[in-house]
């Protein structure tokens, strides 16, 4: 077992855990790529590692990867996977005004706390979006429920028929 160099250790609280650093995007933040390979490009943020200041991006900076097969009936493949980029290398971006711009913060009169659009005034932390993102967030974990649940069934039936027709 090697040690690490010390530039390669994570930064640690005396508790042992990582630092989480603060960061000007969340997930569901719409985003233009500002530095790299994928220069240009706009995205969605749909997943974000606070300990190392990285978000994975829907559709940006995709990796393939070489599956190998796990038995005899799934063959091997080769798939895309998105891997992360550095939050220093994207800016957030307004879709209807098509612009980027740094973000800022303020309280509104009923005194919650928002982030902005700076150049635009776009509020981002509206209700909607919250509610949209609760949503979709509720739907995908159904669906990995049900995926579960089904995956459960086969495996205490152990035929290939379906789990309702095997009862």
């Amino acid at each position: 077992m090697s040690q690490l160099k010390r530039w390669e250790r994570k930064e640690c609280k005396p508790n042992s855990l990582p630092v989480l650093h603060k960061m000007h995007v969340k997930v569901g933040d719409t985003i233009k790529v500002i530095s790299g390979r994928d220069k240009g490009k706009i995205g969605e943020i749909s997943k974000i590692f606070k300990h190392n200041s990285t978000i994975v991006v829907k559709d940006i900076n995709l990796k393939t990867k070489h599956m190998k097969s796990r038995g005899e009936d799934q063959p091997g493949q080769i798939i895309k996977i998105e891997a992360p980029i550095h939050s220093s290398n994207v800016m957030l971006y307004s879709k209807e005004k098509e612009v980027t711009s740094r973000v800022g913060h303020k309280v509104l009169d009923n005194g919650k706390k928002v982030r902005y659009l700076i150049k635009t005034g776009e509020i981002l932390d509206s209700e909607e979006n919250w509610k949209k993102l609760k949503e979709a967030a509720k739907e995908k974990t159904e669906v990995i429920c049900k995926m579960r649940n089904e995956f459960y069934l086969r495996s205490i039936c152990r035929c290939n028929k379906p789990a309702k027709v095997c009862g």
